[in-house]
């Protein structure tokens, strides 16, 4: 097709950023609808670009390539397998709902001496993020990906430094303080990742002469293009280092409960259920495609590192005190079945990973803006000065108490789904690493009920007494979300569908075929 849809897929948020920011200062209204029709826009085109994609033909299409920097073989080249499209779907649905329940997160206030930051900045930075998570998701040129996996820092550290949550316990001096420290380590972490994948981008470019992921992955395919065995490891951890910070895996994991705890629910949930997806889905694109020896002889260490990235995540989210530091590290967990999911090395494993990713990012957008509100009523993110909600808020805690489940994978909701693929390709090919893993959904179902019995049951507090229900601006964001985690639950055909195809070519790259039954079928 002449039309470059994928171009104009994450063109148009980066433009409907540089709008809203230009908005006057005294039309911050118009600056937040300006917002939210682009980001349906976007939703529209994403749409576009799923109903054009055909799981049946070829691994990438739409594809657009163009000439960029020439004398270094750059190239401006997009492309999307069932993976990326799936993943583009998930951003653009995400980010209509992350606006409308940030509507009123950054409109002026004083506070002392201090004052946020312009309500037209927020919004342009969410839509900023948007636009480079989705073009990072389409390219297909190594270098392009780099500059917009970096790039995408930038209105992060914004987002969270300059308009954090104002339900902080302490003083003005001290929620900024805490703030400033929160974006710093998740630039600096970020930073460092990013650093050492430019050193391996550009020591893929000597090896290889050009930065096509295609090309590179077909010269790596036929014979044409013969890595040395520590040249091609060496290049892996490059890459994967980065990833595994973005993911996050541990022990890289550590801005995140700090970037989650600090900023505003809607930004939490864009950096868990989207920034951070770019992580795992790279790792798929790019490690294993580009390295699929390298990704063999690391499979061990890596399924080391994620089954304990399930298990500490979810032991430290059963002691937090803080709503939202609690699913933060249950993000952690889930973000290591995912990675657990991808090593395993196994269709079924990779994919429930991919299917991971899309539950993951609307159970917990659903659980995290729920929570959200709780906390803007409440003004406190701390578990012990709730309980009683749901006798003075049922609507709210109904909907809090859906997205525990669905965090917990609660069958009949989206998450069970990928998680049972992800185990049972796991105990497929690595049984003792699936047994351990299992732990996980048991302490996970521990914090999610503590929780939520700490809450939302018991006597009501004085100060819930009062408490509203969920308006009507927040029923339309949460009442999408929880109609998605029913529909993918029963019935997640149209995801798995799309990503399976995928893969197939994944796992053909990395020459690995599903271990046989050991039990034979009864004729």
């Amino acid at each position: 097709m002449s039309f470059p849809l994928l171009t104009a897929t994450a063109v148009l948020p980066a433009l409907g950023a540089v709008a809203t920011a230009a908005v006057p200062a005294a039309r911050r209204t118009a600056a937040k609808w300006l917002a939210l029709l682009v980001s349906l826009a976007t939703l529209a085109l994403a749409i576009t670009v799923l109903v054009r994609f055909d799981p049946d033909g070829d691994r990438y299409q739409l594809t657009e390539s163009h000439a960029w920097i020439a004398d270094f073989g750059v190239r401006y080249e997009l492309g999307v397998d069932g993976i990326a499209v799936a993943l583009i779907a998930l951003t653009a649905l995400l980010i209509p709902f992350i606006v409308l329940a940030g509507w009123h997160d950054a409109d002026p206030l004083e506070t002392g001496s201090r004052r946020w930051r312009p309500t037209q900045g927020f919004f342009a930075l969410i839509l900023a993020v948007e636009a480079m998570v989705i073009i990072s998701f389409e390219a297909t040129d190594v270098f392009l990906f780099y500059i917009f996996f970096e790039a995408m820092l930038i209105p992060m550290y914004f987002l969270i430094g300059g308009f954090g949550d104002r339900a902080h316990a302490g003083s003005d001096e001290n929620a900024a303080a805490q703030r400033s420290y929160a974006a710093v380590k998740f630039l600096l972490y970020n930073l460092v990742g990013g650093l050492i994948m430019l050193a391996a981008v550009i020591g893929l470019y000597v090896v290889a002469g050009n930065f096509s992921l295609q090309e590179i992955a077909e010269a790596r395919a036929n014979g044409s293009l013969d890595m040395a065995t520590n040249t091609e490891r060496w290049l892996f951890l490059g890459f994967f280092f980065a990833f595994a910070v973005k993911a996050p895996l541990w022990p890289l994991h550590t801005w995140l409960p700090n970037a989650m705890g600090e900023a505003t629910a809607p930004v939490a949930v864009l950096i868990t259920a989207v920034v951070d997806k770019v992580g795992t889905f790279a790792m798929l694109r790019f490690c294993l495609q580009l390295f699929p020896e390298a990704s063999k002889w690391a499979t061990p260490a890596i399924l080391v590192l994620a089954v304990i990235s399930i298990i500490y995540g979810a032991l430290l989210a059963v002691g937090q005190r803080d709503i939202k530091r609690l699913v933060a590290y249950a993000s952690i967990s889930h973000f290591g079945f995912i990675i657990m999911g991808i090593f395993a090395m196994t269709s079924q494993g990779q994919s429930g990973a991919t299917l991971y990713m899309v539950n993951h990012g609307i159970s917990t957008a659903a659980l995290m803006l729920v929570a959200g509100f709780l906390i803007s009523r409440r003004g406190s993110r701390l578990i012990a000065d709730y309980g009683g909600v749901q006798k003075v808020a049922p609507v709210l805690a109904g909907t809090f108490l859906i997205g525990g489940l669905a965090t917990l994978s609660l069958p009949g909701l989206a998450p069970f789904v990928s998680e049972f693929l992800v185990l049972v390709g796991t105990f497929a090919r690595y049984p003792v690493i699936g047994i351990i893993a299992t732990f996980g959904i048991v302490l996970a179902a521990l914090y999610t009920l503590v929780l939520y019995q700490r809450t939302m049951t018991g006597p009501v507090k004085p100060e819930v007494s009062a408490m509203p229900d969920l308006r009507m601006r927040e029923l339309v964001v949460v009442a999408p979300l929880v109609v998605l985690l029913i529909f993918l639950g029963v019935y997640p055909k149209p995801v798995t569908d799309i990503v399976n195809p995928a893969v197939k070519s994944t796992m053909s790259d990395v020459h690995k075929k599903d271990p046989k039954p050991e039990v034979e079928a009864a004729k």
